[in-house]
């Protein structure tokens, strides 16, 4: 089976933007990392102290198939590091319920740049951008929401 997964790359608030995935998503880190805790790499610079807490790594398993990965970059790590806009991240779920809670949740403190509505494409679907600046399109596909309900 293959899946896709999205890594995610901040600029010091890795940590925190996690966190608020986690409060959305549930579940439980499988990693968590920071550059400090990296051993010395040969013909590398030691870590500064600005970077030492920065998370080098985290995992956040969304589903079986799916997790969600990240780290934080900035100085000489990512010099042309630009949050949130080269891409978004897609959640496909079969129940209106599900597409609303992690809409809204994630649409705290964030921009809604589309409402979530019933689309041509016999979609319920919108699209947001988060407090951190990362792009969401949260999509519920019709057909795969009345199977669900009718299997409840």
């Amino acid at each position: 089976m293959t899946t896709v997964n999205v890594y995610l790359t901040f600029d010091g608030d890795c940590r925190q933007a996690f966190e608020f995935y986690q409060s959305v998503f549930g579940g439980a880190f499988s990693y968590v990392g920071t550059f400090g805790e990296m051993p010395p790499q040969e013909g590398m610079p030691p870590i500064s102290e600005e970077m030492k807490n920065r998370i080098m790594h985290i995992s956040l398993p969304i589903s079986k198939e799916t997790v969600l990965m990240g780290s934080d970059a900035g100085g000489e790590w990512a010099p042309n590091l630009r949050i949130g806009n080269n891409f978004s991240i897609s959640v496909n779920t079969n129940a209106i319920e599900k597409a609303d809670k992690i809409f809204n949740a994630l649409a705290e403190g964030g921009t809604i740049t589309m409402p979530l509505a019933k689309t041509f494409w016999e979609a319920y679907f919108g699209m947001l951008t988060d407090k951190f600046g990362i792009n969401w399109m949260i999509n519920c596909d019709l057909a795969s929401h009345k199977k669900f309900e009718e299997e409840k």
